[in-house]
């Protein structure tokens, strides 16, 4: 299998292209090869873009909408060999892609719906013969970078929003799970998407990422990444002061409080700590518990995590696959590690097994680190791989210290049963969305992003549009009526 760039309309593979290797997670097995793009494979992306952008911008909303009706249409067709291709490139089991596969299509469903409910607003005037219009209008070409995560759903998140306001999208997808991707843009092309409208490039965040960020004719940049890409993308894109739309890292607080049901909370910790196998921005990564409910809770998150079951993501009935790369499994290595020396307690995992089919990919058990010093990498840095470490605390004032300790504010998790009490301390967190007796944070009519560090600006609900518009003010003076 071999993937190429989507430029103009039409796939295209160059000669000069660097080529990357992507083989299955779960088994080394080969999948294919990428090419990698280069500057000047952007630049052409770019243009045909820059030439999309009028056709764009002067199509009318429902036509528009349309198209993003029949690329959910096309997607939902298609989702089990989509799936299949998706959790041989990345790794998730079948299941769980085709819940983001569907997630997706509903992203461009709802954009459909907002498209057409574009509008502009008269607003009051300082004399009674003015009059002000307020209308909006696309931004222009746009630049897009999405992770190797969750890429169809990520993706989905962008160009439902650009195509919804009229915006020409050139996206850097993961090089490192291209595939599944390629079905979306072919779904995009056969739904009618103008030539130019939508440019897909595999390639590095420090070559075509940077490429992207820096280029003169991208006025606004939307990215899924890790901190430090962040701050690269907004350097670069100081250049011409591009707009900026940047999710960036997490490391979600899961918060036990005494009057927690304490199987349920643990159950949604497992889940939401090991889903994906960690790989997941919103994540739980540190797990803050009421000393009083520590042991009980340590103790089931802890059986729970042991009996957990992995397997390759193709097989039926597998809940639970390898982590993408032996990258994720250095990093969880390290993180454990510091926390043991440091004097935290091993209760599940901490390996990666070997025997039988297991020793021809990347898996890793679920690992569980109690009474983790706040200090040790678990419980500051983003392991983004199989780990949470767990911490006991004394009160609520020691628990919003912990949790707001960090750089990062994307998502928190709280658990407890005095609802009024919840809220006031939902209230306290320093993070964009939190989830309340839920573990997921994330909902199509609702904005996600982070605060500090971990973001800036919002995708999903009526908020994701805003970073693909401008705004114009129109004041105008009334003649005499007679």
């Amino acid at each position: 299998m071999q993937r190429g760039f989507f430029i103009a309309g039409q796939w295209r593979f160059f000669d000069d292209a660097e080529r990357f290797d992507i083989a299955e997670p779960a088994t080394g097995k080969p999948v294919g090869t990428t090419l990698l793009a280069a500057e000047t494979h952007i630049d052409q992306a770019v243009e045909a873009a820059v030439a999309a952008a009028p056709v764009m911008a002067e199509m009318a909303a429902s036509e528009r909408a349309a198209i993003l009706e029949r690329t959910a249409a096309l997607m939902i067709e298609r989702e089990y060999d989509m799936a299949v291709l998706l959790t041989r490139e990345q790794g998730k089991p079948v299941a769980d892609n085709i819940k983001e596969i569907r997630f997706g299509a509903e992203v461009l469903r709802y954009y459909a719906g907002e498209a057409v409910r574009l509008g502009g607003s008269l607003r009051p005037a300082s004399a009674p013969d003015i009059r002000n219009l307020v209308t909006r209008h696309p931004v222009g070409v746009c630049a897009a970078i999405v992770p190797w995560n969750y890429p169809v759903d990520l993706y989905c998140w962008k160009v439902g929003p650009a195509i919804a306001a009229g915006c020409p999208l050139v996206v850097k997808s993961p090089h490192e799970t291209p595939f599944a991707i390629g079905m979306f843009v072919d779904c995009l092309h056969e739904a009618g998407l103008p030539a130019g409208a939508i440019a897909d490039l595999p390639g590095l965040g420090p070559v075509a990422g940077a490429a992207l960020s820096r280029h003169p004719k991208i006025r606004m940049i939307s990215a899924t990444a890790s901190i430090a890409a962040g701050q690269d993308i907004m350097r670069n894109a100081a250049g011409n002061l591009k707009k900026v739309s940047l999710e960036l890292g997490g490391h979600a607080p899961f918060i036990v409080m005494p009057d927690a049901d304490i199987e349920a909370a643990a159950r949604a910790a497992h889940r939401r700590g090991f889903s994906n196998m960690g790989q997941i921005c919103i994540t739980v990564n540190r797990i803050l518990v009421a000393r009083e409910v520590h042991r009980d809770f340590a103790d089931c998150l802890g059986a729970l995590a042991e009996a957990t079951e992995l397997g390759n993501g193709l097989e039926d009935g597998v809940a639970y696959g390898p982590v993408l790369n032996p990258s994720v499994i250095r990093r969880v290595e390290a993180h454990k590690k510091d926390a043991l020396d440091k004097g935290a307690t091993l209760l599940a995992g901490g390996f990666a097994p070997k025997d039988g089919a297991f020793g021809h990919g990347h898996f890793y058990r679920p690992t569980v680190i109690d009474n983790a010093p706040l200090d040790s990498m678990p419980m500051s840095e983003e392991t983004y791989g199989p780990l949470v470490g767990i911490a006991p605390f004394d009160g609520v004032e020691d628990m919003l210290a912990m949790a707001n300790g960090l750089e990062y504010g994307l998502a928190a998790y709280l658990y407890g049963g005095d609802l009024g009490r919840l809220w006031a301390i939902a209230e306290k967190l320093e993070f964009g969305a939190i989830g309340v007796n839920v573990n997921d944070t994330s909902e199509l009519q609702a904005p996600f992003g982070g605060w500090k560090m971990s973001g800036m600006g919002r995708e999903l609900g009526p908020e994701g549009l805003d970073a693909f518009l401008e705004t114009k003010h129109l004041k105008m003076r009334l003649p005499a009526a007679f």
